[in-house]
């Protein structure tokens, strides 16, 4: 066998350990059928709550009476629809001709069977189409024949409500994956927000993180934050370690006495073992203390020590008991760079010589280098991030690196992906989106607007097919029916307030379009009167000219309808999961419409009734990896 052959061998990542990757032609397929099947069913999302009762939009799009799609669409009977399978039958099929005539009336054009709508919905949204990955599998593909970073787990239940403790530690497990699978360390967290994933991926994953936010105010906040999980992260270092010296003391006390010397032998591995692991953590939490725990584990005459703590710092002691345990046994046990010595008279032990007082003293200060140097922290910084912005500016060190994205708004997770396909230092891309309606959509903008870069749709599939949502049906696509179905409730009632509103406006003011918002102010109010009279004021609208006595009788003429918008919002909520498919579709479409990927996929990442947007894009670059002939 040559040397070279000996020392490193250049190989491609083996492919086939990753899920079965789908072929630009599939994914096709699975947009065009969506696509198909909303084009015809859109115009039910499309359409704004706010002009329910204007426009007329019950009598227009449906036949039947509310009461009979509220039946079908609530509670039980809706668990028991998302149970049901849906019809089978081919996708091909399905794109090619979608056959709607048991659904809506050939003439009016109305909805007419609300249970066929529902499950039609259901075929085409993101569990049926068989293009997702599910989290366990793969993980199990990512993390095949490797190790965990960290023997400490971190209790993100401690400093976080419970949806996000459950996304951050279901995609920091992910993100780590990815990393380890692709040989990276640096982390690229767009719009990490308050921090809590930079944070969590840099001390328990011993990730070098750097998290950029637009806001200022997010970035001082994470700063701070930052600080204090440090102090969490010392006192679960702390605890691990008296777990382990507890351990240890109960497995020595089961030991046969014939095993002592084998167990001697085991325990003071496994101490040195977590010392080491746990010294390594430490240099992410904090650079100026260190500290460490023993425990009465050695019997033995000649090697035995009592249970004490040890605080070591750059002006530390370390302070011994000859009676105990000798100094150089002690020290053989921490970690090299953890020690530095003090040839004071207050240190007891007994001298070293000036040579290896000297050995240890440049072995703490390249220790200290390497942490300055190397260390995986967190940095948070700011700016806002757009498809050309050029990470080299904001992140100094910039290397190969692993982008991600923990429910980015908007056009940031498009952007995402565009500068994941376009910069060559990112070698893998974890994307979770949200706030659909926000995204920016071509065929959506005001004619003469020259913006060159939308966030919708990004493959070339649906750009040449001049696909339109609209931001009323991007909204619809962040209804969670996962969290109704169990029982959430609809604002049914602030919607019901600003739809009678709109027509007193209307009718009374005779104003069609507003630019004013009216913003929270269902929430501020006691009463339908008092609704009205506030937003009357936001809108810059007299109010003296309407009466209370008025304002009534248009809540009166109106009431007895509000299930009318409760059973049309069930419609929209219904519709989402096929909207938001389509949407996170054209990303993975875009995705595997680029030459230089070696995998790219959706992966279920959350429970939908935890957090509602619960899909990540995933993608990993061609590249060549060495791999030692003993691996």
């Amino acid at each position: 066998m040559s040397q070279s052959t000996q020392e490193a061998t250049a190989i491609p990542k083996a492919d086939e350990l990753l899920p079965l990757k789908l072929s630009p032609e599939a994914v096709r397929m699975c947009v065009r059928a969506v696509a198909q099947f909303l084009r015809r069913v859109l115009p039910l999302c499309q359409a704004h709550t706010v002009e329910f009762f204007t426009h007329g939009l019950w009598e227009k799009m449906v036949v039947l009476p509310p009461e009979t799609v509220l039946e079908l669409l609530s509670g039980e009977r809706l668990q028991q629809l998302l149970e049901e399978p849906p019809p089978q039958r081919p996708l091909e099929e399905a794109a090619d001709g979608c056959d709607f005539s048991n659904i809506f009336c050939e003439n009016s054009q109305k909805l007419v069977d609300v249970r066929a709508f529902a499950l039609a919905a259901k075929y085409y949204s993101m569990p049926n189409l068989g293009v997702c990955i599910s989290l366990e599998d793969m993980l199990k593909a990512l993390n095949c024949q490797q190790q965990p970073r960290s023997d400490v787990e971190m209790k993100t239940d401690d400093f976080m409500n419970n949806k996000k403790s459950h996304e951050v530690q279901l995609m920091s497990a992910l993100v780590d994956g990815i990393a380890k699978y692709n040989g990276l360390n640096q982390v690229i967290d767009l719009g990490s927000g308050k921090g809590y994933l930079s944070s969590f991926l840099s001390m328990q994953y011993n990730l070098k993180v750097y998290g950029i936010d637009s806001s200022n105010t997010n970035t001082h906040g994470a700063n701070e934050r930052n600080r204090k999980l440090k102090k969490h992260w010392r006192a679960y270092q702390s605890q691990a370690r008296a777990n382990v010296r507890g351990q240890v003391l109960e497995k020595e006390k089961e030991r046969p006495e014939q095993d002592k010397e084998k167990c001697k032998a085991n325990i003071s591995e496994q101490l040195l073992r977590t010392n080491n692991s746990l010294q390594s953590q430490a240099q992410v939490a904090t650079t100026d203390s260190i500290l460490f725990e023993t425990a009465d584990v050695f019997t033995d005459s000649n090697v035995s020590f009592t249970s004490k703590q040890y605080v070591l710092s750059s002006g530390a002691q370390l302070q011994l008991n000859e009676n105990n345990i000798s100094e150089n046994v002690f020290l053989n046990i921490l970690p090299a760079d953890a020690v530095e010595t003090d040839s004071s008279p207050k240190n007891k032990g007994r001298e070293l010589c000036e040579e290896e007082k000297e050995r240890r003293k440049m072995a703490s200060l390249k220790a200290k280098a390497s942490r300055s140097k190397e260390a995986n922290i967190y940095s948070p910084l700011t700016s806002y991030i757009t498809a050309e912005t050029e990470l080299s500016d904001i992140v100094g060190d910039l290397e190969d690196c692993i982008m991600v994205g923990l429910h980015t708004c908007g056009d940031l997770a498009p952007s995402t992906l565009r500068i994941f396909t376009a910069k060559p230092e990112i070698k893998a891309v974890c994307s979770v989106g949200c706030c659909y309606h926000l995204l920016s959509e071509e065929h959506e903008t005001e004619k003469g607007d020259i913006q060159g870069t939308w966030g919708f749709p990004m493959c070339q599939y649906l750009k040449e097919d001049a696909c339109f949502c609209g931001r009323n049906a991007r909204m619809a696509a962040c209804l969670a029916l996962e969290r109704v179905a169990v029982g959430q409730v609809l604002p049914t009632e602030s919607l019901f307030y600003r739809a009678v509103l709109q027509v007193i406006i209307e009718e009374f003011y005779g104003v069609d379009r507003s630019d004013r918002n009216i913003g929270k102010v269902f929430s501020k109010s006691s009463s339908f009167l008092d609704y009205v009279r506030k937003s009357l004021k936001k809108l810059e609208l007299d109010e003296s000219k309407i009466s209370d006595s008025l304002i009534m009788e248009y809540f009166g003429k109106y009431k007895h309808r509000m299930n009318e918008l409760e059973a049309f919002n069930m419609l929209k909520v219904v519709l989402g999961p096929c909207i938001e498919a389509l949407i996170l579709l054209d990303r993975l479409c875009y995705l595997t419409e680029q030459d230089n990927l070696a995998w790219s996929g959706l992966v279920k990442l959350f429970d939908p009734i935890k957090s509602p947007r619960c899909y990540a894009v995933v993608a990993m670059k061609k590249q060549t990896f060495h791999t030692q002939q003993n691996c």
